[in-house]
């Protein structure tokens, strides 16, 4: 895993203690951290593994290194994010928008799940991205209809919590269903959170977890975003078994879901790290939501009125906001867009630097984890015939950074708690 494309030695301080702090969040967050805990006694019969999201395969490997007996099992992933193991099958699938390859892979792990036994004992690996990843499409909906549906919510504006709401019920594995197809064995789901309050049934849309959430719930968020659904998903939002199970349900008695990593926990990592390198931290949260660019310019008028303190400070957050898309064929995630937001309101302030970049380390669909500003970051930007504002315009706000050297790319860091955000106030 490189930090930027920019090698390290080369950044300006300020930048590199922004990166440093990025890494030591996500190093924080590693699978073999902090699945160890968590890990049940092993069972009289078999161990399968199941399990699906942007971590999951180096949970998988993770729990190879940490077990002691036979493992056996499947775990999807996205592309570009396998990892090598011994036992555990790794299938890499789409994301955000499911693929064949995903569609294909849940048939086979929802068989697996149906073949364990009363003395077997199996292993859920969860983490965000397994919304997409674990594709069943419900009632008489096909791939190209869930396909569809993703695209309609990515583009919606919609927050997670609405847009897992409508995912849920418009499916077969989804909102504690997955469960319920091994109905006689133990399972124990280990899970590393992504979403702002550590709501286990938001988490990869809580293939193991009780769901609260309702279809009124689900219609109502399709109304207020404006999602145009398929027409087979209508039918299957209209089938009397379209509800969920709920929290507490006796069916999901055999099923033990454990939290094994927190982006606060991860968090607070990176907020030793810049208090280590002299700078004190206003922490807002883990759990910030709303729109990327609004939020970005929040947090400028922010660090303008800090700035005015004269303190070495750091305005550290994490959380997932969204983007609404105004236009078609620009490029770059919500964190590059919260931190154009951030640098249009800032105009070159001074004193100020920062860094947005999601711990898994692709931004949205791009090739990079984030990126980060300085004071000059929209003159280079400028200087090499960008325009910055239009650039927000058209959801284009990677160009703006690849033009300034600031994109951040990492690679897949085969962990994932969310975004990390950090603003550096460095008075001259």
């Amino acid at each position: 895993m490189t930090t930027t494309e920019i090698n390290r030695d080369e950044l300006p301080p300020q930048a590199a203690i922004l990166c440093a702090a990025f890494l030591r969040c996500v190093a924080i967050a590693q699978p073999l951290q902090c699945l160890a805990p968590a890990l049940p006694p092993p069972p009289r019969g078999r161990t399968l593994v199941i399990g699906a999201g942007k971590a999951s395969a180096a949970m998988a490997a993770a729990l190879e290194a940490l077990w002691a007996g036979p493992l056996a099992g499947l775990v999807l992933t996205r592309h570009g994010h396998a990892m090598p193991t011994r036992s555990i099958e790794i299938i890499e699938a789409g994301h955000p928008v499911p693929d064949e390859s995903g569609y294909r892979a849940t048939r086979r792990l929802c068989q697996l799940m149906g073949e364990a036994s009363p003395d077997d004992l199996i292993i859920g690996l969860f983490s965000g991205g397994g919304s997409s990843l674990l594709c069943a499409p419900a009632g008489k909906m096909t791939l190209a209809d869930k396909q569809a549906l993703n695209r309609a919510l990515l583009a919606s504006g919609a927050p997670i919590h609405a847009m897992n709401t409508i995912r849920k019920h418009l499916s077969d594995v989804k909102g504690g269903r997955l469960a319920l197809m091994a109905p006689r064995t133990p399972i124990v789901s280990l899970i590393i959170s992504d979403v702002p309050g550590d709501d286990l049934s938001t988490i990869a849309s809580g293939p193991t977890v009780g769901d609260a959430t309702t279809l009124a719930q689900a219609d109502r968020f399709i109304r207020d975003y404006g999602i145009a659904l398929p027409p087979a998903a209508h039918a299957a939002l209209a089938r009397p078994d379209a509800e969920t199970p709920k929290p507490g349900d006796a069916a999901l008695a055999h099923v033990d879901n454990r939290l094994v990593m927190t982006p606060d926990r991860a968090l607070q990592g990176a907020r030793v790290e810049l208090e280590n390198a002299g700078y004190l931290v206003e922490y807002l949260g883990d759990d910030l939501q709303g729109e990327a660019r609004a939020l970005g310019a929040a947090h400028a008028r922010l660090a303008r009125a800090r700035s005015l303190e004269g303190r070495r400070l750091c305005i550290l957050s994490g959380g997932e906001t969204t983007v609404t898309l105004r236009a078609s064929g620009g490029r770059g995630g919500r964190n590059a867009e919260y931190l154009l937001g951030l640098a249009l309101e800032l105009d070159g302030a001074a004193d100020i630097w920062a860094i947005a970049a999601d711990t898994d380390g692709i931004d949205g669909s791009e090739d990079n984890a984030g990126a980060w500003l300085d004071p000059q970051t929209l003159s280079r930007a400028r200087h090499a015939g960008v325009d910055p504002a239009q650039a927000l315009a058209a959801n284009n706000a990677y160009r703006v950074f690849e033009a300034a050297g600031g994109l951040v790319k990492t690679g897949p860091t085969h962990t994932n708690v969310n975004d990390f955000r950090a603003i550096l106030i460095a008075p001259t």
